[in-house]
């Protein structure tokens, strides 16, 4: 016999939730084969079987919280499969006349299939929307099913009237309806709500706003998008400016790469940037290492990497662990302005904001200028107020001129 446990989560996750079993008892497993999957507050993730056999036992339900080593399912290793019901009559009794079969029945296999290689996003989609993975093509890595595939197998069919598109609530509600809905938070979500409550009352967090004006970028954005993205095979985005930027602001001002132990302040002389991007479930802060020795067409492939694999769940653990300072990005959903709150340990957060064309006065004329607010929210206790601003201000600096990150960054 073989025990399948909880593994361990990563930094700081300590308890899960069964979300789904891929197997139920009497099933045969391989080594390898995934078993069950768990829902973490920053990922969801799949359980292999160590050992091959038959699942004798299951130990925990869907929808259990469990917590790091607790048994999950025993597995036979010298178990045999249980049997197939047989459909075939028995030889004594008259044949019934079969039932029509339904029209997804002849595709079980096919099914099966494409749910050992869709993604858990797109398996609790197809499964709340009725979806057969079986015929929904994957566009993911080795062909796997993501959540996009399964929204466009449920987008409107050629018929300009059907109305079948993904519900966004666990259930219908009648229009003008006064009802109402409880719904279990996910473990992402509980975690999400407890984190920036605790951010609030263990840091003494303050926020100090500029406006930074984005021509210099824009222009040189528009000078090398073609060759820039022929030579790197990825679009030149503003997100690596700010990463360059924010790496030599926090060169000028370590207490904002720090992070407070105890009665203690450690200083980290290493520039892992978390860069937050919108996830089913909630914002995950995927962690760029080492940041400081990588080039603009590096960062904006690990951006990338990070939003497609965020968006089809395939990010790891590893991709959120740590990370000394954050940037998060508002703009993208139209943001003006806001008061990032900080990812603890963390003692800083840069916000950035939607670009828009305002009149500012320059050299005695007004004139019409891409305009971004930046916020810095700070962690009060060792980042002080004139420090704060200074950080702010050399960021604005680096942006509206990208040279200087060339001979100061």
């Amino acid at each position: 016999m073989s025990n399948i446990v909880v593994p361990t989560l990563g930094e700081s996750v300590v308890e899960a939730r069964v979300a789904r079993w891929l197997k139920k008892a009497g099933d045969r497993v391989e080594v390898g084969e995934p078993v069950v999957e768990l829902e973490t507050e920053k990922i969801d993730l799949e359980v292999s079987a160590e050992k091959s056999g038959v699942i004798a036992s299951i130990a925990r339900q869907e929808g259990d919280d469990v917590k790091i080593g607790e048994l999950l399912a025993v597995v036979d290793e010298n178990g045999a499969a249980a049997p197939a019901v047989s459909s075939a009559p028995a030889a004594s009794a008259p044949a019934p006349t079969p039932a029509p079969a339904p029209a997804s029945s002849g595709n079980g296999s096919a099914e099966a299939a494409s749910e050992g290689r869709a993604t858990p996003t797109a398996r609790r989609m197809a499964k709340d929307n009725d979806v057969d993975l079986g015929t929904v093509q994957g566009s993911g890595a080795a062909g796997r099913v993501t959540k996009q595939d399964v929204q466009k197998a449920l987008a409107p069919a050629s018929a300009p009237t059907s109305n079948k598109i993904a519900p966004t609530r666990p259930s219908k509600i009648a229009p003008g309806s006064r009802t109402e809905e409880r719904v279990r938070m996910s473990k992402r979500r509980q975690t999400i709500a407890r984190r920036l409550v605790e951010a609030q009352h263990t840091a003494a967090m303050l926020t100090t706003f500029n406006e930074v004006d984005m021509t210099a970028v824009m222009a040189l954005r528009e000078r090398r998008k073609e060759s820039f993205k022929k030579e790197f095979g990825v679009g030149l985005g503003i997100a690596s400016f700010f990463v360059k930027s924010a790496i030599a602001a926090l060169r000028a001002f370590p207490p904002l790469n720090a992070e407070i132990q105890g009665d203690e302040i450690v200083f980290k002389h290493y520039y892992d940037i978390g860069v937050a991007v919108g996830a089913e479930g909630g914002l995950v802060v995927p962690v760029i290492r080492d940041a400081d020795k990588l080039s603009f067409a590096q960062i904006e492939l690990a951006i990338r990497d990070f939003a497609t694999r965020a968006t089809d769940g395939t990010l790891t653990l590893e991709d959120l662990r740590g990370g000394t300072f954050t940037i998060t990005n508002g703009g993208v959903f139209g943001s003006l302005m806001s008061t990032p709150i900080l990812n603890p340990p963390q003692v800083g957060i840069l916000g950035l904001h939607k670009i828009q064309d305002r009149a500012v006065p320059m050299n005695g004329q007004v004139v019409i200028r891409p305009m971004m607010y930046v916020a810095l929210s700070y962690d009060h206790r060792i980042v002080d107020g004139r420090e704060a601003v200074q950080f702010l201000v050399k960021i604005k600096d680096f942006v509206e001129d990208p040279a200087r990150l060339l001979l100061e960054g």
